[in-house]
């Protein structure tokens, strides 16, 4: 399970997926599949859960039903594109989508963490190497004459240290619970949908997932409606899908997908030139699938770009932090030196 959130986690699900779309293709039956999935998970939630889906799967229920009796565990984006796969006939697309989806995302996760790792070094040495440094300058004293009990000094360092630590623990218990609960669920919405760089991010892989997603079920057949609901809600972003969900109230009036999805703010002029040209062609299928490609790929490029701003932004913090604990280091010395003089 993640941190902030009861989910099972990528890493975790990243296996599972990939067999349980292998398997699905080698065409063992899915309570067998899910059985195994359960056996060869790691942690003992994804046991649970996957145990829970086979013993639902066996009892008749589809295997839709199956996850979404398991939403506290599972992303709604897995339970929504297994359920849309289930429904267009294209299961076994949808679980290799998601397959895929899994190991992208996994490593992605990882390539901004690597970036990460070397300023968050730097920011936490400034901050113990500079509350040191500060901490001893307060404590000379040369107009006294006295000398300077390091150990003392030390101990009183550790005891600060101690409490800043505790501090910071229990400041983070308070946001994992909290998290868990759903509190942040909004404003953490909120700063992804208009927080540049996150915001650019988070909407390219939420209209990636759309327009993948109505690729496959408009070519399973399914009714437009149908598949701008389930497309939607499979994007993973609320605001994105609360905007696109807006269009089937006019496709349902006899609208062209290109006047129902106008008012979408969500959509870009590229996206609804790739539109009209799917509907003049009677090729929507394959045009859908060549936004939800772009999408993709410029949703990959501005993970890129966010990852080296924030490790920009975070180097600028140490610096920052730096020239701020060598200004006052000389300044209290020369203070010190002031009083003898």
């Amino acid at each position: 399970m993640g941190l902030m959130t009861s989910e099972i986690s990528s890493k975790h699900l990243v296996p599972l997926c990939r067999q349980m779309a292998t398997s699905y293709d080698a065409g063992l039956p899915i309570v067998r599949t899910l059985e195994m999935m359960s056996d060869n998970a790691k942690d003992r939630r994804s046991k649970q859960v996957f145990r829970a889906m086979a013993e639902d799967a066996r009892a008749g229920t589809t295997l839709g039903e199956a996850a979404r009796k398991q939403q506290k565990y599972l992303p709604r984006f897995f339970i929504e594109l297994i359920h849309s796969g289930e429904l267009g006939g294209r299961l076994d697309v949808m679980l290799r989508d998601l397959a895929n989806y899994y190991e992208d995302r996994l490593s992605m996760q990882r390539s901004i963490v690597g970036a990460m790792v070397y300023p968050a070094i730097q920011l936490t040495a400034a901050w113990f190497l500079g509350t040191f440094a500060l901490g001893l300058v307060g404590k000379i004293n040369l107009e006294s004459g006295k000398a300077l009990d390091i150990g003392a000094y030390i101990q009183d360092y550790l005891l600060f240290q101690g409490f800043s630590m505790g501090i910071v623990a229990v400041a983070m218990v308070v946001l994992v619970v909290l998290s868990r609960l759903g509190v942040f669920k909004f404003s953490l919405g909120l700063v992804l949908n208009y927080i540049w760089p996150l915001s650019t991010v988070n909407r390219k892989f939420g209209l990636a997932r759309f327009f993948r997603s109505f690729s496959l079920l408009v070519g399973s057949g399914m009714n437009i409606k149908s598949c701008i609901g389930n497309s939607a809600a499979i994007s993973g972003n609320p605001y994105i899908e609360k905007d696109l969900l807006t269009a089937i109230p006019r496709v349902a009036e006899g609208a062209t997908l290109v006047e129902a999805f106008a008012p979408c703010r969500s959509l870009t002029p590229m996206a609804r030139e790739m539109l009209e040209v799917g509907e003049r062609s009677g090729e929507l299928e394959n045009s859908l699938r060549k936004v939800a490609e772009y999408y993709l790929e410029e949703g990959k490029h501005a993970v890129t770009v966010a990852s080296r701003i924030m490790g920009v932004l975070i180097v600028l913090a140490v610096g920052g932090l730096i020239g701020y604990i060598i200004i006052s280091f000389y300044m209290r010395l020369w203070s010190s030196f002031d009083g003898i003089l």
